[in-house]
């Protein structure tokens, strides 16, 4: 028996409880609950290859930049208070989320595809075709910046999921790919409609820039709504 076992036993032995106190013997039964805990993390992490306490906050400290970089898209046509990767990929996830059931599509892996899609602008920023920046370039810094997500991750069978989602979406190579896809460009032309709502905006070209590339019929069906509700706002003003 290891010596953690023995502190955990010793934290339960009839003899020391004799005397303490109902806050004592609540104390030593937390104690012995979270020693239990770490005990039990510490072999799941080893027995099945995933990150270590440590690596999961460090690798979660670097996602924070997610949270606080705003879209380029968006601070170039001078939106006020735009939205941050983070909220971006927050509504794609929201989006394959309550998608309809479709034939071939693993929805739950659309929802991490999502989440992980834009997951190197946190190290190399949100690279628009505004920035000039060649699309091979674009493609090797956010490679880079994955593989050292990854390495502060701890490797692992965590990191290699995300790091697969990521491949995979950035190759198109799947129907869940397609469809995250179209929800990258839906969610971006529902985001245009609402700031022109709000605030009085033309972002013509976000629309423009999507027209006739959906992959899906669940896609084209919501740009269409999207588009609809874009004409009615026209109509509305006019």
């Amino acid at each position: 028996m290891g010596s953690g076992s023995r502190v955990v036993l010793s934290l339960y032995s009839s003899a020391p409880f004799l005397s303490l106190s109902s806050a004592q013997l609540r104390f030593k039964s937390s104690l012995a609950a979270r020693v239990s805990f770490h005990m039990a993390y510490a072999a799941s992490s080893v027995s099945t290859n995933n990150p270590s306490a440590s690596s999961a906050i460090d690798f979660l400290s670097l996602c924070h930049r997610l949270k606080t970089t705003k879209r380029a898209g968006w601070l170039r046509k001078d939106v006020q208070d735009p939205e941050s990767i983070a909220d971006h990929m927050y509504r794609m996830g929201l989006m394959a989320l309550i998608a309809p059931d479709f034939p071939g599509i693993d929805r739950d892996k659309c929802v991490k595809m999502a989440v992980v899609h834009d997951i190197a602008e946190a190290i190399v920023g949100d690279i628009t075709p505004a920035d000039g920046v060649p699309k091979e370039e674009k493609s090797r810094r956010e490679q880079e910046a994955l593989d050292h997500m990854c390495k502060v991750l701890g490797g692992g069978s965590r990191a290699k999921e995300v790091a697969e989602l990521w491949t995979e979406y950035e190759a198109n190579s799947s129907p869940e790919a397609k469809f995250v896809k179209d929800l990258d460009k839906v969610e971006m032309i529902l985001q245009a409609l609402e700031y022109e709502d709000e605030q009085g905006k033309d972002l013509d070209e976000f629309f423009q820039s999507t027209a006739g590339k959906f992959q899906t019929e669940i896609g084209k069906a919501w740009a269409s709504e999207i588009e609809v509700a874009c004409s009615r706002q026209f109509h509305k003003e006019s």
